[in-house]
């Protein structure tokens, strides 16, 4: 999940061509009329979805790095969390304390390392239900519990992680990863967003 700025102008660049190139493709199917067009529907979205993925996974970085020397392990952690369909919730801390906003964390006081982020999400765990607090490159708790949003997203469906993870971001500037269980699939929320990462 680490992107280089130029990597990124590149990959970006080339799906906003396929995506230029798909549009034209349907207006010129739609003045012919001569044939459905809804599986070239599918493709565009596929190629927008991918693209917004793309530009996702830059921007994660981009708002961490000023604030984390551990991106990277936190990338791994998540990855593999991924892999593993191993839930889990990350949040980061930027320039306003978070403490006020969650509760029963179990105090953890240890350099971030994608190992120990792992076992802490490791289903079973005490701690695996509720979200990691990091702050600068130290894990400062576990298990805690964390405002939920009340907003409901229009067509998705969000587990409590996500909520939490949205509700947190409404609260402070923090930004919190997500990794579902059911899907593997990452995201971000950030400022009461939530965007789904390249994996």
């Amino acid at each position: 999940m680490i992107y280089g700025e130029e990597q990124y102008r590149k990959d970006l660049n080339r799906y906003i061509g396929s995506i230029d190139d798909q549009i034209h493709s349907l207006s010129k199917t739609l003045e012919e009329f001569s044939c459905c067009i809804l599986s070239d529907f599918e493709t565009l979205h596929k190629t927008v979805t991918e693209a917004h993925a793309i530009a996702s996974t830059y921007y994660l970085q981009s708002y961490l790095a000023p604030f984390t020397k551990e991106y990277s392990s936190l990338s791994l952690a998540a990855q593999h969390l991924s892999e593993k369909r191993h839930g889990g919730l990350i949040v980061v801390e930027r320039r306003q304390p978070v403490e006020e906003y969650i509760h029963n964390g179990t105090p953890i006081g240890a350099k971030v390392s994608h190992t120990l982020i792992e076992t802490i999400f490791y289903p079973g765990n005490p701690l695996h239900d509720g979200g990691t607090l990091i702050r600068e490159d130290t894990i400062i708790s576990a298990g805690s519990i964390l405002p939920l949003t009340k907003k409901s997203m229009e067509g998705k469906k969000l587990g409590t992680r996500h909520r939490a993870a949205i509700g947190i971001t409404e609260k402070s500037d923090a930004v919190a990863i997500v990794v579902s269980e059911e899907t593997g699939r990452i995201s971000f929320a950030v400022d009461g967003q939530i965007y789904t990462i390249r994996t």
